[in-house]
């Protein structure tokens, strides 16, 4: 019992240094943040701090042709080597899979011949199309019956093929497990295909001054232990990413697939927190340019605006009142509706 008894005043010890610790800490915060910050006269308008001058070279940096076939703009990011790298990586796996399987002489995946490049790009066709052309099931989309049928759908590539493509369709098989190109294992099914994408989303296009970064989420409620939930999503359930867009046309520049403590993020970003180094590394290629991003409340904080005004990049966004280094004026203050609170530290106003 005695033993208990001193183990218990130990954890309530210790808790309590702790929570005295806090208070020291938050005190000190507190005369920090006095001593940097200093209030603004709402009741007088001065003019907004000058923006950085802008010196990036936006627009579309490939060659195209005078067209407006759609085509020709998803060929910019699917070209001819992405289309033959996926084509190489399903034939490689469904190679690996008939290896390794006794299959009876009547199973249909006897019937597997090697993708090319040009029937992978029919079978991402109606990918695409499904998403329109919408059905309850896979199968109705070659379903012969009057008032169902689709008849391009099999016009394109008959079922069996379709499906037999889809079983085997992969970005990285398995005989490349130990390939290196992608720093996160979580992803070294998907990694080196996402990278290429986003090289391309790069080198096509550079957006304008105004940029924003925000959360998207793809659906997906199969097992996986990484899968996100947040409830203001319309999926709710899925992959998490980052996303650096143009704020004027919303073109994906950049994105970060989030996979929980083992994320890739920029290796000179390593000590921040979550939230710092997703912006960072999303918009590291663009800094000293004079871009302006806009974030939500669960990117902007005191600690990156100041990053970012270092990096010649100006920011707006809401904020969260508990963010640390915060004058302690706004932690404390109720406001009401219509009413103002602000605070100016050399550049940037909160």
């Amino acid at each position: 019992m005695n033993s208990d008894s001193e183990e218990d005043n130990l954890i309530e010890t210790s808790s309590e240094d702790e929570l005295s610790s806090s208070e020291d800490e938050s005190e000190d915060e507190s005369l920090e943040s006095a001593r940097n910050w200093c209030g603004v006269d709402v009741s007088v308008l001065t003019p907004a701090p000058p923006k950085f001058p802008f010196t990036g070279n936006p627009g579309i940096k490939v060659s195209l042709r005078q067209s407006d076939d759609p085509l020709d703009y998803f060929c910019l990011f699917f070209d001819d080597e992405v289309i033959s790298f996926i084509a190489k990586e399903t034939n490689s796996f469904a190679e690996e899979h008939f290896s390794n399987l006794e299959l009876t002489p009547s199973t249909r995946a006897l019937q597997w011949k090697d993708v090319t490049s040009e029937e992978l790009k029919r079978f991402i066709s109606l990918l695409i199309l499904q998403g329109i052309v919408q059905k309850p099931t896979e199968k109705w989309f070659w379903s012969k019956r009057p008032i169902l049928c689709t008849p391009f759908f099999g016009n394109v590539m008959n079922e069996k093929r379709y499906s037999l493509i889809m079983k085997f369709l992969h970005f990285q098989s398995s005989n490349d497990s130990e390939d290196e190109s992608h720093s996160n294992n979580k992803l070294k099914k998907i990694g080196k295909f996402h990278s290429m994408l986003m090289q391309r989303f790069q080198s096509t296009y550079i957006p304008k001054q105004d940029i924003s970064i925000d959360e998207s989420l793809i659906g997906y409620k199969g097992r996986l232990g990484w899968k996100q939930y947040i409830p203001t999503k319309r999926s709710r359930f899925g992959v998490k990413l980052f996303q650096l867009c143009e704020s004027e046309s919303g073109y994906i520049w950049n994105s970060i697939i989030y996979t929980g403590k083992g994320t890739t993020f920029h290796e000179d970003y390593e000590d921040y927190g979550v939230s710092t180094k997703s912006v960072m590394t999303l918009i590291h290629e663009l800094k000293n340019k004079g871009y302006t991003l806009t974030t939500d409340n669960y990117y902007t904080s005191p600690e990156l605006a100041e990053i970012l005004i270092k990096c010649k990049t100006d920011i707006y966004g809401t904020l969260r009142a508990n963010r640390k280094g915060l004058p302690p004026l706004i932690k404390s203050s109720k406001l009401k509706k219509g009413e103002v609170l602000a605070f100016q530290k050399v550049k940037y106003v909160y």
